[in-house]
C-alpha cells in the first residue's frame, strides 16, 4: 500500500485551523484538516460573536465556523473526524499516528487550541453559551447593568473581573481559598475597585436557571462553615485558566511552563515545516480574529516551505 503523504496536515478546525484550510486550499495544497476533540474549537460553544470584522449585526458562533468551513471545502480542503494519538516529528515527512492509520505530512500546522477549564457541574455545563462563559472580552457586553460573578484566584480571574466592571453593576468575585494566588498589582487592583466584591474560601455548587435556559444565579458553598448560600447573579464567568491541547508534542517542540507551544517571527515551531497557530500558542490575545490571522500565516509559511523544498 501506498504511504499516505500530504503537503499539508492542519489540526484543528477552530478559526485559525480554518483559516489555514481556506489558504492553503486555494494554494492548491489539498489540505487534510483534522477535527480534534472539540470540533469548531471555542466558538462552536459561544452565541452571538458581534466582534468578528464583517457581521455589522454579529453572527452566531456555529454559523461563523460553518460558514468558514463551507469556504475552505470549496476550495478542496478535506475533512476528517478523529484527532492525533501520536506525532514522529524527528522524520520528514512526519508521521502521525491518527490511531488506526499514520498519514505522512510534509507540513504540518498545529492549530488544536486550548480548552477552557469548567468547574464541571451539570448545570453549568447546561448553561454555557446562556449566560456560563469563559471569556469576559467576548461576552462582557451582554451583561450591561447586571450582576454578575466570576471563579477564580489568579491573574487571569482579575483580569476578568477588572473587565467586566465596564458593563457590570457589580462583580463578585469567588475564590475557594481565602488566600489568592494572583499577583499583587493585579490583586490591589481588583480590591481598590468599588464594583468588585469577594467571597472566599467559597465553592460553586450549582448554577441555577437550567429551566429557564437563562443563568438566574449561583449556589455557593461556604467552605468554613457548611452553609450553602444563593447569591443572584445574571451570569457565571470562568477565569481559571485554559489548557492548551499541545500535551502530544511535549519533548519534540518547545512548550512553556503552561504547555502553550513556543513560537518565533508570530507562527514558526523549533522544527522547519511545523507551525503553530491560534490558542496553542497564544496566551494573550485569545480572540477568534488574532486566530484567524495567525493561522493565516501558518499556511503562508507553509506554502513558502513546500515551494523552496522542491513541492
Amino acid at each position: 500500500m501506498a504511504e499516505d503523504i500530504r503537503d499539508t496536515v492542519i489540526l484543528g478546525t477552530g478559526c485559525a485551523g480554518l483559516t489555514a484550510a481556506i489558504y492553503t486550499a486555494r494554494a492548491n495544497l489539498k489540505p487534510l484538516v483534522l477535527e480534534g476533540h472539540e470540533p469548531g474549537g471555542q466558538l462552536s460553544i459561544t452565541t452571538l460573536v458581534e466582534n468578528f470584522p464583517g457581521w455589522p449585526d454579529g453572527i452566531q458562533g456555529p454559523e461563523l465556523i460553518e460558514n468558514m468551513r463551507k469556504q475552505a471545502s470549496r476550495f478542496g480542503a478535506e475533512f476528517r473526524l478523529g484527532h492525533l494519538a501520536t506525532a514522529d516529528l524527528t522524520k520528514h515527512p512526519f508521521a502521525l499516528n491518527l490511531g488506526r492509520e499514520t498519514v505522512h505530512a510534509r507540513t504540518l500546522i498545529i492549530a488544536s487550541g486550548a480548552s477552557a477549564r469548567w468547574l464541571g457541574l451539570p448545570s453549568e455545563q447546561a448553561l454555557i453559551g446562556h449566560g456560563v462563559s469563559s471569556c469576559a472580552t467576548c461576552d462582557g457586553f451582554f451583561f450591561s447593568g447586571k450582576e454578575i460573578a466570576v471563579v477564580g484566584g489568579g491573574d487571569s480571574a482579575m483580569e476578568e473581573a477588572l473587565f467586566l466592571t465596564r458593563f457590570a453593576t457589580k462583580v463578585t468575585l469567588i475564590h475557594r481559598r481565602e488566600h489568592f494566588r494572583a499577583s499583587r498589582i493585579m490583586l490591589d487592583r481588583a480590591i481598590a475597585h468599588p464594583k468588585i466584591a469577594f467571597m472566599t474560601n467559597a465553592v460553586v455548587q450549582e448554577v441555577l436557571g437550567v429551566d429557564s435556559k437563562e443563568v438566574q444565579g449561583i449556589r455557593v458553598l461556604d467552605t468554613k462553615t457548611g452553609v450553602e448560600s444563593d447569591l443572584a447573579v445574571s451570569g457565571l464567568f470562568l477565569g481559571i485558566g485554559h489548557i492548551p491541547n499541545a500535551s502530544m508534542f511535549a519533548g519534540q517542540l518547545d512548550l512553556d511552563e503552561d504547555g502553550y507551544i513556543k513560537t518565533h517571527n508570530n507562527v514558526f515551531t523549533r522544527i522547519p515545516g511545523v507551525y503553530a497557530c491560534g490558542d496553542v500558542q497564544d496566551r494573550r490575545y485569545k480572540q477568534a480574529i488574532t486566530a484567524a490571522g495567525t493561522g493565516c500565516m501558518a499556511a503562508l509559511e507553509a506554502e513558502k516551505y513546500l515551494e523552496e523544498h522542491g513541492h
